[in-house]
């Protein structure tokens, strides 16, 4: 691991260069210190980061505030909008995927038969994180070689884990979904959970090397919203990962409410898919998040626990 800007990341073999313009980051504004010696920018090709390094990147500031921005597998993202690819077709897809926002984009990997089969990958834009899901595993077992086949398949080192044995409910296997992630966080991939929202399993899952948790919020494709919001809560409160609310969410207003809880992103695919103008609510769930994600951090006001409270001074009426 590298450590960059105080974070440890998966960055070793990658050029200093990559690894700066697969995150986003302006050259020309920019100095970096690897190991407390200064790089210069005609090096930054030649420097190839290593298990160990010490890095610092800073840049001028101004006053105001910083960029919201969250870290998942060393990458940084500004939307906080993961999108599910499912259920739509092919020509839908682009427009969703720009009407969101979104920088994440997950992907199912199914057998193929013919040569004529079309490529989702031709349809969402080149700087859009790809992140395949095993849906279709019953066991940590199949779950593995699904994501050695994703990332065979060009999809990078991201991996969505799902599992499940129940065909009727489709509630993620905890016990193998923490198993499968160990497996694959050892062999270098970026592992999101698909779980049950328990905390046991969620501090497994952080232990075995989950990069996020992704508890659901409701059966999923159901779209009934934060049925399990108490226990998302209690992630949130003391998992020590970004938690990303996924399955079940159905309404724009469902997903701002589990921003303002503190959830770090949402993660929806039939709320958009069902709706009557996809690309319209692909915009709609990206303002609701990010009008959740600004009031978590102006900070909710209080609730009452009874009676009320004037927003009026009750006093110089023009009777007194």
């Amino acid at each position: 691991m590298v450590q960059i800007n105080g974070e440890n990341i998966d960055a070793a073999g990658k050029s200093l260069k990559e690894y700066l313009e697969e995150n986003g980051y302006i050259i020309e504004g920019i100095a970096v210190e690897c190991n407390e010696v200064i790089i210069p920018k005609a090096k930054y090709s030649e420097t190839v980061l290593s298990d160990g390094d010490i890095v610092e990147i800073v840049s001028f500031v101004g006053g105001g505030e910083e960029s919201d921005s969250f870290m998942l597998g060393g990458k940084k993202f500004h939307s906080r909008f993961i999108l599910g690819s499912g259920k739509y077709s092919m020509e839908l897809i682009k427009a969703a995927v720009e009407n969101a926002g979104a920088e994440i984009i997950t992907l199912a990997v199914r057998r193929t038969n013919t040569k004529k089969n079309e490529n989702i990958l031709d349809y969402i834009p080149d700087n859009v994180t790809l992140l395949p899901n095993t849906s279709g595993a019953r066991d940590a077992k199949e779950a593995v070689r699904i994501a050695r086949m994703s990332r065979e398949l060009g999809c990078g080192n991201f991996v969505k884990i799902e599992i499940m044995r129940d065909s009727k409910y489709l509630l993620p296997d905890n016990t193998e979904t923490i198993k499968a992630t160990e497996m694959l966080a050892d062999e270098g991939f970026v592992v999101l959970p698909y779980m049950y929202p328990d905390l046991y399993a969620a501090r497994d899952l952080a232990s075995a090397g989950a990069a996020a948790v992704m508890p659901l919020a409701s059966p999923i494709g159901s779209n009934k919203g934060l049925a399990t919001k108490e226990f998302i809560q209690i992630l949130i409160d003391e998992i020590d990962l970004p938690v990303i609310v996924d399955a079940g969410i159905g309404k724009p207003s469902q997903a701002c409410e589990a921003m303002e809880m503190g959830a770090a992103a949402i993660m929806a695919n039939t709320a958009i898919a069902t709706a009557g103008d996809i690309p319209v609510m692909a915009g709609a769930f990206k303002a609701a998040i990010e009008a959740g994600r600004s009031a978590y951090l102006a900070g909710l006001g209080r609730v009452l626990e009874r009676g009320a409270s004037a927003s009026d001074p009750l006093t110089g009426f023009l009777r007194d």
